[in-house]
């Protein structure tokens, strides 16, 4: 529901596969990330850039920080910046070669980003928008084969929308009320954290890239990617996204920089050649290097905090994150699901018999839900449920509610719903979030109504 279901088919795959090992999960962000870099070099020729302008874009794609995390991690961000550039890249080529056959496949591309993360329907609207403001650009969306691409999109997409038709619209409902879009930052420090993101070091392509498409002469024919980035940086500024949504257009800004650097360099004039250099590209990779045990997961917990411990706050913000903890949440977020099951498995365990089989485990968000129910089967524990997002669809299942532990909701909001509310545990870990430690396991029996009544009363979006 919070996602589309693309990542969830590789999830089953990997499943069936590898018995979701770690490395199978880290490869397939790892194998997009490898992509995205090669798609950015091939942007960058499509353009009409040399050897130079294509290692160049490949290089400042690779150490973008947010591609950099994106990289080790299990999530649609990272197949979501993939689509993006792919796009792109295909709708240069129609541009540049009047080759109208490939809305097809830019069809195909837009499909499979829909099913990634909705965000790919802003960046169709904007291309959109931007392809009809120009003339010289307007002629491409006359082609027939348009028509022929959305209709591929809307074939990949339907399985969605019909699940949602007959669902009651929940992914509707749940954007309706979710705040979790909002990066809460403000448009001064959207615009920072624009320059954290992509890496400070590559200012100097963006600015570029914007040059190109926007003012060169050799980047008239591409104007309308480069207002493209314009109308979704206003749009996501008004609306306070978090500051990461905007990262996948920055492979393509970075090709059309690229260019321009390589041009300035050929014709030795204008201060953009030296960042075409050789002591400009180390920079670079030495930049990504200093910062790549802050954004993947490199160093030992105790190293990690010992020496960069210090800049959690300023990775979290790039990632429009407000969780504290010792490590920023992309980081931090992997520590502590063990010693959650273990704990709830020895109180568990603990429970009079009565209680124990009919006992119920409810969570107050997915991930500790997930934690549950995929480390909890060697425990022996019940599948949690949980009001959180789509496990709130899922509902109670079996669960009758006459007997419930729940992990991290407070003593106040459990003696809604139950008579007896009994502290068992508390679950603690070392370099898990803030908000998952020292969260109290309270026992809960003989409940206020029927607890069948209750739940559609605690559903939870965000």
């Amino acid at each position: 529901m919070d996602f589309p279901p693309f990542i969830a088919y590789i999830a089953a795959f990997l499943n069936i596969t590898s018995k979701d090992s770690l490395v199978s999960i880290h490869v397939v962000p790892a194998l997009a990330e490898a992509f995205l870099v090669v798609v950015a070099g091939m942007i960058a020729r499509e353009l009409g850039g040399g050897r130079k302008a294509q290692i160049l874009a490949a290089i400042a794609t690779l150490v973008t920080l947010v591609f950099l995390a994106t990289g080790s991690l299990f999530t649609p961000d990272a197949l979501d910046q993939l689509w993006w550039s792919l796009l792109a890249y295909i709708i240069i080529r129609i541009v540049k070669r009047g080759e109208s056959k490939l809305w097809m496949l830019a069809g195909l591309i837009v499909g499979f980003g829909l099913l990634t993360k909705l965000s790919m329907f802003f960046f169709v609207v904007a291309l959109f928008v931007s392809l009809l403001i120009f003339p010289s650009s307007r002629e491409f969306l006359k082609s027939k084969w348009i028509a022929a691409g959305a209709l591929i999109s809307l074939a990949l997409i339907s399985p969605v929308i019909y699940w949602n038709a007959t669902n009651s619209w929940p992914m509707i409902d749940f954007y309706l009320h979710f705040q979790g879009y909002s990066g809460g930052v403000g448009p001064i420090n959207f615009l920072l954290n624009q320059f954290l993101s992509i890496n400070p070091l590559n200012i100097p392509l963006l600015n570029a890239g914007l040059y190109f498409f926007i003012r060169s002469n050799f980047g008239k024919l591409f104007r309308a990617l480069g207002l493209s980035y314009i109308i979704l940086y206003i749009f996501m500024t008004l609306i306070d996204a978090k500051p990461y949504y905007l990262l996948p257009i920055y492979p393509m800004i970075f090709a059309a920089g690229a260019l321009h650097i390589e041009k300035s360099s050929l014709s030795k004039i204008g201060i953009s050649r030296w960042f075409g250099s050789r002591p400009y590209i180390v920079c670079l990779v030495v930049s990504a290097i200093f910062f790549a045990p802050l954004l993947m997961p490199i160093l030992p917990p105790t190293t990690y905090v010992n020496s960069y411990g210090a800049l959690s706050g300023l990775g979290n913000s790039g990632a429009g994150q407000q969780n504290g903890g010792p490590m920023p949440q992309y980081l931090g977020d992997r520590f502590g699901w063990n010693s959650m099951v273990s704990t709830v498995a020895q109180s568990y365990n603990n429970l009079p018999s009565q209680y124990k089989e009919e006992a119920c485990i409810f969570t107050s968000n997915y991930g500790e839900a997930s934690a549950i129910n995929f480390l909890g089967a060697s425990y022996g524990l019940p599948k949690a449920i949980s009001d959180h997002n789509n496990y709130y669809i899922w509902g109670p299942g079996s669960c009758n509610g006459q007997v419930i532990l729940t992990i991290g909701l407070s003593l106040s909001d459990d003696l809604k719903s139950y008579h007896n509310v009994t502290q068992v545990s508390t679950i603690t870990c070392t370099y898990c979030m803030n908000n998952e430690n020292n969260l109290p396991l309270y026992l809960c029996t003989n409940p206020i109504a029927p607890p069948t009544s209750l739940w559609p009363e605690v559903k939870h979006y965000n």
